[in-house]
This record gives structure tokens, sequence and C-alpha cells, in this order.
């Protein structure tokens, strides 16, 4: 048939501005006109864009076009489907750009907002921007404070027994920290830690406590606490940075400024007292999902892996070891160690202790480090220059560490480490073991200090081996196995040596059996006992910048910090900038303490105090919007309990490996603290969670190793060169961004080659969460899917190209797409449902019309894909305008479908060597049989007999030989 005019940009205008106008995705909650109960919902879900003063490029939307196109398919299929998008616009870089080009922060966030919604509904993307958010906005940050003072509020009772909805017994719950006052007035006693808090030696009676004494213990339990901690502290920058916010070099990510260890009173999440419940619910058969029904996290299992080893359980016992006092055999204290191993304990001939330590930090009334090196010393023992002093010799390296450590290098690095002076007693042996400062150690797990066994742990061996320490050999390894520094489990030796008695004796037990008998030996003799114990650290929560949600705390001259009403408004200033230094020791004053008294100082009770002055980080937003995206509009709540139970949880929530871990697990935590007090549903927030893989490109440098704008580069037989000038450019793979002149935005693509083909393009570049290169003859080939598309369904007089009846082979074929693009996009393989329809396309080709029912079936599976496209063929049968987005999905019928034969292609070592017909329902023996009988598979196994044949049912075989 003649083509007839395929005008995308008429076509995609025309439909973009129609769903705007229309409302055509707005989704009606409880309440709402047009909300159905009775109705299934679907909770479809980006992980928001931050706001980028540079907009999208092309490989943002990937993972949009994504949730977009399967919103499209839920509801087709009779979904109530919440497919909402906001912004994560409050933060470190926003403050920065809005520093660096003079303009306020929350203009700047404005504009980007601006920028990013545009582009977005430039791409046809189907969402409900009725319930648009942004987290820097009052409406939104008000119920940030609210949760914060709900965690504030809130203490983790470790023994509450109690039966979650999906009758599952649980074991420690949050709870409202007024049952802990409760508890300690009823005569709960106080730990040693509640004691050292308030200067006590022995326990005291709850009514006889200052409310300042009662503010100290209970900060204790708080689940969100004020303490002093160390931090990553960037003086250029002006505020505390976080982990992942430092570089490998131990610089800024915004900046590249030097960033020190620095201690500081922050406010801080004890996201600690969550590792055992986030740990289980990765792996929990039954989850309540708040309407009598359950579900289990469907996340990938490297995801899982990521939080698993992030919180990083391990179970062993703590044991401890008596300190001698410097240049004496008396006992002047203990340390403690966390260890996997006690079997190995006999094996210990050397205690480690993290460089800030407080045996060794000379700030801290536990200081053991002699004036001078014991006389016994050897010099390898002294470091790098054994004249110094001992003193002055482990300041530096602590201080060395401390730079070490910001710049990940522990691990890479030669073992090394300074003699601290005094011994500790092996409490098994009763052995002098001398005690050692090493930065492999990190206060950041356990209590900083390590009983070393350099037999059986690595970096032990290493360690004893330069600097010439005992090695001393306590588990056998199996027969057959590598014994050098052998780490696994065996049979238990030398504990103790032959002819010494001891209570510990474990010589000739298994590890497993080893371990319990000596843990038991250890709890018998008050010497320690069994422990799990964690990677996970509490989560500093303050941060020193304007752009950021207020505190809704103040402080009293008595040091208690008092809740305020809320919101809590961001303080009007012209002057924002963060106070910066070279010095890392300066005086910090963050931006809030320049503002004026009228917001400064507020009044509560009667009583004048002074406003908490630090803000919350970029993360408290994105741990909960989610939730304010099903009740956006509610001025009573962060969300309301029929909203919260009827669209959650999300289902489907996409977004960056890059988030994998903190996001994940701050918005876990967070949402099963609301859970335990009753405040949402659910204990999980997200269902199913996918993270896309990236779309890279190359980028080109000049010979002066300055990128060149991708517009300015061509590309020979793929190398590249600058169009003005000719120049030879050098090509490198790898990320697509505005650093590398190496991403077009999305206008700029979609005004060549149409919206329409660049989303099929990058949903047809491979499976979703792969990584795959841009490519311009791609989307030409999805442009060119879509003009033959044109031809085949639209006369050159722009009506249905209907018609005709279906062939048999063209209607099994319709029906096998059916199932397959069905199939497929229910499993997020985006790109294997397009092939199925391309195919489709093809066969349709050379066609005069087409059948109603086979036009209406291609047009409505194309529709999430090309929704443009599919909306102007929709209403040229007549039908209503925009009604393409509400019609049912069509269906197969199995008996149409069923295929009486099918090709198998066969396999010898993984290369491909022949292909056969067989009958579709042909059990395995038969498919065997025939491909051991092809020509080609016989000549290739050169008389030898199969070592394995396998086959993958209606696929392939795979003989291996």
């Amino acid at each position: 048939m003649d083509q007839g005019e395929y005008n995308f940009r008429d076509i995609e205008a025309k439909w973009r501005k129609y769903w705007i106008d229309k409302k055509t995705f707005r989704t009606p909650g409880p309440g709402d006109d047009g909300f159905d109960a009775d109705q299934p919902k679907c909770y479809v879900l980006d992980m928001f864009p931050y706001t980028s003063g540079e907009g999208l490029h092309i490989g943002h939307p990937k993972g949009y076009i994504a949730t977009d196109i399967y919103a499209r398919f839920k509801k087709a299929n009779g979904c109530n489907v919440l497919h909402p998008m906001g912004f994560d616009s409050f933060g470190l870089p926003a403050e920065q750009y809005a520093v660096t080009n003079n303009v306020h922060p929350q203009v700047y966030t404005e504009e980007n907002i601006k920028v990013i919604t545009e582009q977005l509904q430039y791409l046809g993307m189907g969402y409900d921007w009725d319930r648009e958010l942004a987290t820097s906005r009052p409406e939104f940050y008000h119920w940030t404070q609210w949760i914060f003072l709900q965690l504030y509020g809130a203490w983790f009772d470790p023994d509450h027994e109690w039966t979650d909805e999906a009758g599952v017994a649980q074991v420690g719950k949050a709870r409202p920290i007024e049952s802990l006052e409760e508890a300690f007035a009823g005569g709960r006693e106080l730990t040693e830690v509640d004691l050292a808090a308030i200067g006590a030696d022995s326990q005291v009676s709850w009514a006889d406590l200052s409310e300042t004494q009662k503010y100290r213990v209970i900060n204790n339990y708080r689940l969100a606490y004020e303490e002093e901690a160390v931090v990553n502290w960037c003086p250029r920058l002006g505020t505390v940075l976080a982990n992942e916010e430092v570089t490998n070099d131990g610089l800024s990510e915004r900046g590249d400024h030097p960033v020190y260890r620095r201690p500081l009173r922050q406010w801080i999440m004890r996201i600690t007292d969550y590792a055992d419940r986030l740990l289980a619910d990765l792996a929990a058969e039954k989850l309540p999902d708040g309407n009598s029904g359950s579900f289990t996290l469907d996340w990938p299992d490297a995801l899982k892996r990521m939080q698993t080893n992030w919180i990083g359980q391990s179970e062993g016992a703590e044991v401890d070891f008596d300190v001698l006092a410097s240049g004496s055999d008396s006992v002047c204290g203990q340390v403690r160690v966390f260890t996997t191993r006690p079997d190995t304990l006999f094996g210990a001939t050397f205690m480690v202790l993290a460089p800030a330590h407080p045996l060794v930090d000379p700030e801290s009334d536990q200081y053991n480090v002699p004036e001078a090196w014991p006389e016994e010393t050897l010099d390898a023992w002294k470091g790098e220059d054994p004249a110094r002093d001992i003193r002055t010799a482990i300041a530096e390296y602590a201080r060395e560490a401390e730079r070490a450590q910001l710049a990940k290098e522990r691990e890479e690095k030669d073992k090394t480490g300074l003699f601290a002076g005094f011994s500790a007693l092996n409490p098994v042996s009763g052995k002098k073991v001398p005690v050692f400062v090493a930065d492999y150690v990190s206060m950041d797990y356990g209590s900083g200090a390590i009983m070393a066994v350099p037999a059986h742990d690595d970096r032990d061996y290493d360690f004893a081996k330069a600097f010439e320490l005992d090695i001393i050999e306590v588990v056998q390894a199996p027969e057959g196995e590598e014994t050098h520094c052998f780490t696994g489990d065996g049979t238990s030796v030398n504990s103790p040596p032959e002819g010494e008695e001891t209570p510990y004796a474990i010589t000739g037990l298994s590890t497993p059996d080893a371990k319990r008998q000596i843990i038991k030996a250890l709890s018998q003799n008050g010497r320690g006992q069994s422990a799990i114990n964690y990677k996970l650290r509490d989560w500093v929560f303050s941060r020193q910048h304007y752009w950021g949600e207020p505190f809704p705390l103040a402080h009293t001259p008595d040091g208690r910090a008092i809740t305020t009403d809320i919101p809590v408004l961001l303080p009007e200033m012209e002057d924002f900038h963060p106070e910066t230094s070279d010095s890392p020791d300066a005086p910090i004053r963050p931006p809030f303490g320049r503002a004026g008294d009228d917001w400064r100082l507020v009044d509560v009770d009667g009583d004048t105090y002074e406003r908490e002055l630090n803000s919350m980080p970029q993360w408290a937003g994105s741990c909960w919007y989610y939730l304010r995206f099903m009740d956006p509009a509610n001025g009573g709540a962060f969300c309301g309990n029929e909203e919260q139970r009827y669209f959650g949880p999300v289902d489907l929530y996409v977004g960056g490996a890059e988030h994998a871990v903190l996001h994940l697990l701050y918005s876990r935590f967070w949402h099963k603290v609301l859970y335990d007090l009753g405040h949402v549903a659910t204990p999980e927030p997200f269902r199913k969670l996918f993270n896309q893989g990236m779309i890279t490109a190359d980028a080109f440098t000049d010979d002066r190793g300055v990128y060149v704008d991708i517009r300015d580069v061509e590309v020979q037989d793929g190398e590249g060169y600058h169009r003005e000038t000719g120049a030879a450019l050098t090509k490198s793979p790898g990320k697509m961004g505005k650093r590398y002149k190496n991403g077009l935005p999305p206008q700029e693509v979609g005004e060549q080659y149409g919206v329409d083909a660049l989303r099929l393009y990058e949903m047809y570049m491979g499976p979703l969460d792969a990584s795959a290169p841009w490519s311009m003859d791609g989307i030409r080939g999805m442009q060119r899917f879509l003009q033959r598309a044109w031809r085949n369904f639209v006369t050159p007089e722009r009506k249905p190209a209907i018609g005709g009846e279906l062939t048999d082979d063209l209607e099994k074929l319709l029906h096998q797409t059916i199932i397959r693009v069905t199939d497929h996009l229910d499993g997020l393989r985006f790109n294997t449902a397009i092939a199925a329809l391309i195919e489709l396309n093809n066969a349709i080709s050379g066609q005069e019309k087409i059948t109603e029912e086979l036009y209406r079936a291609f047009i409505l599976m194309l529709a999430p894909f090309a929704p443009h496209f599919c909306e102007e063929v929709w209403v040229m049968m007549g039908e209503e305008e925009g009604a393409i987005s509400s019609q049912p999905w069509p269906t197969a019928r199995e008996e149409l479908a069923k295929v009486d034969t099918i090709e198998m292609p066969v396999q010898v070592n993984g290369k491909m060597r022949a292909k056969f017909s067989v009958a579709a329902d042909a059990d395995q023996e038969e498919v065997q049989r025939l491909a051991l009988e092809q020509e080609n598979v016989v000549r290739h196994l050169e008389g030898n007999e199969p070592r394995k044949i396998i086959v993958v049912p209606g696929r392939m075989v795979n003989i291996v030989v």
C-alpha cells in the first residue's frame, strides 16, 4: 500500500497536550470521585529525580519509560494505577549550585523542577501530575518534621512481645517514650550507661532525678538522639558529609575539598536497634499487606546481599582481656573484643587496637601509653622512625590513619602499626600478649579492638610476619585442604598445648563444638559470652547547611532538647552561605545561626529558647515520599489511613543500583518505626524492586584532554573526529553525563526521531537491568519500525486499513504474540516484547487490509511503548479521543496459539551446529534422539560420547562433549 504521512512531531504534540489538559492519568483514591474500593490497585513508583540544573539527558529516562510502560499495561489489565512523580529537592548539591551562581536555592530549585517536569511531559509520561510533590516545599517538609518527632518520641523495646497482622509472633517494637518513663517510674533499673550519663555510681530512684538527668537517661534510648560523634567534616563546604559523599581520595564529592574526621555534637538515628528486623524481613515469607493478606519481598538477590552485607551480622562471642598498666604487671582495666572464632583463642598471640581507641587516645581517661618505649621493644615495632618517642609516634600514626580512613586506603596498602607500649592477658591461656595500634582495625566495628590469630586470619598473618610475632596453629585443616593461614572449619589443636590443664580445653573438638564449649566456659568463668555483632552503625542525621529541613527542636540552658510546633519554616535569609574555612578546627556556626531573632529564638510554654541550628540531610525527604504520594493534599496527616491501606505497599519500585543500600535501608527503617507506632499498615514499603541498567555512551577528548561536545564529533569507522577542524579525538566508553559532554537532552533527540521512537529504542537496547551503549542507528531502526506500522495500519487518506480476513498463520501468530507480549510485559522483559511486535508487524506487511481484531490487538499492545502513535491510529477507527488509555488488554485464545511443531537449535560445546523440527509435545528422550541424529552434530561429536545433554523445553538442546 502507499505510504501515508506519519508526522510524529504534530501527533506527539497533540496528544501530549491532550493528556495534560484532560488529566488522563488521574488516579482516584479513597473519597475521590470515581474511586472503586473493589478495584485492584497497582502502585508503580520511580526513584524520584534530584533537581539538577542541567535537567535530564537521554540516559536518565530509561527507568521512567519502563515504569510508564508497565503502568499503562497494568491499567489496561483493570488496575487502579497510582503512578506519581515528584522531586528530591533539598540537599547540598542545590545549595552549592546556588552559592556558586549567587541565586537563592528556592528560586533555583523551582526553576529546575519546571525544566524536568516539561521534559517528562515531553516524553509522554502518564503521571498523575495532581500528586506532584517536592521535598523542599513546606507542605511536604511539615510532615518530614512530624515523622522526625515520632522517632524522637519513641524507643525500641527489645523485649516487647506482639503479633503482627499476618499472625506472625514478633519480639521487639518501637513504643512511645512515655512507656519507658513509666517503666523507670515503676522501678526499672538504670543500666551502667544510664548511671554514667548522670554521673551516678549506684541505683537512683527515678523520682529523685532532675529533669536534666531524666533527659540524659532517656536520650540513651530515643530512636532520634543527640550525641557527640566523630564525623566527616569538610571546612570548605562548612558541613558534615556522609561516607558516600567522600571520594576514595578523602575529598568531598562536591568540589574536591579536603575532608577531616572531627568530633561534633550531632543528631543521630538509632537504626541499629532495627538491625535484626531489617535483616529478617528481607527473607520473611509472610509480611502483612494491611488488608488481611500477606506478601514477600520480590527483590533481586544481589540487592538483598548488598543490604545484608551492609548490616553485617556476625555471630560469635565477646571476650574480656585484662589490660596491664604500662610498665607493670598490674591489671588496670579490661578490653572487650568481639570474635566470630572464639575457638581460636589459644592462637591469639597479640591484640590490635584501632588508632582512635580510648587506651591510646591522650584525651581519654583510659589512656595507657607509657612516656617511653619499653626497653624490650623491637625497632620493627616502633614504625618508620624508631627515634620518635612512643606517644608522638602513636599520635602521628592516628592522624595519618584518620586520613587513610577517609581515603579508603586501609585494605589496599601493606600492614602498618605500632606497639602501644603495654600488654594484655589472654583470658584462656593467661599468657601476656603485646598490644599494637593498627589502621586495619576500626572503631566502627565491635569495640575497636581485636584479638589477633595470625595462623587463621589473613590480615593478622600479614601483620605478624611484618612485626615478627608468634604464629600458633590452633585449627587443623581437613585432609587435602591448604593449611597456610587456614580460615575454615576444622579440628581444634594446641588448645591448650599438650600437658597443660585448663577449663577451656577444646583440643580434638570440631569447630562448631569447640565454639560452643569455649563460649560456655567463658560465660561460666565471667570472661565472656555469646554475642551478635553488626557492621551497621547509627545514622548521623545532622547537616550544617541552609537548604534542608529545620529540626522542630529548641535547646534549654541546661542542655535539654525540647520539641516545638511544626512546621518550622526555613528562615528567609539573603546570606544563606555556609561559614567556610581552610582549617579543620575552625569554630562551626551553621547558616541558621545567622537567622534573625524572630526565627532563631522561639517561645515554648512562656520561655524563650534557641532553635536547633543544624538541618536534616537530603535523605530525610526521600525516606518517606512514597507515602505522601498516596494522599498528597492531606493537610491533617502525612497520609490518611484509608489511602495507605489501599495503595500500600509500593508494587513496583524502579531506580538505579547506586541507591541499593542506604536510601532503601533508611526508608525501610523509618517505615518500620511508623509501622510499630501504628501509622502505617505494612512493615515494608516496597514489594518489588528493580534496578535498571545504565545507558552508556562514548566520550571524546581532544589532545589537551578536554571533553568535546558530542554534537561536534563525527564518527568514521569507529573513530572520532572534530567536525570543524577534522582533528582526531580520543574515544573513551563509559557513563553518559554533562561532565563528559556526551548526553543529549531528550527534546533534541525526540525532535529528530520522535518520542515514541526514543521510548521504543531505550526499551529495545537489551534487558532492562543491563547497561548498554547508546546508538543513533538503533533509534533510527525504531523510527523505521513505526513508519512501517503506519503504512500497515493507515491508508494514504489517513483512514484505518481495516478489512479482509485473517489467514490461519497470521491468526496463530497474533494470538501467540498476545501471549508473549503479555508475559514479557508482566516480567519487565520489554526488549523481547518489542521483538514480538516487530515480528507481527513484519508479517502484516504486504497485506492490503487488516481485520479489525488484528488492528485493535496490535495497537493496544503497542500503546504502552508508543502511546502518541497509538492514540492517533486508535481514533481513526472512530473511537473516542483518548479512549485507548482505558481500553482493556487484548485476550489470547490458547487454542488458536497452539503450535504443532517447533524448530529446535542444537549447540555442541556452546556453538550452534544444527536445527531440526520436532513435535511441540515431544518428550525429552525423543528430542535428545533427534538432536544426536543431526548430520552436523554427529560430525562435531567426532565419535565421542556426550558428557551431558541439556534440553531446554521448547528452546534448544545443548550437548557437552
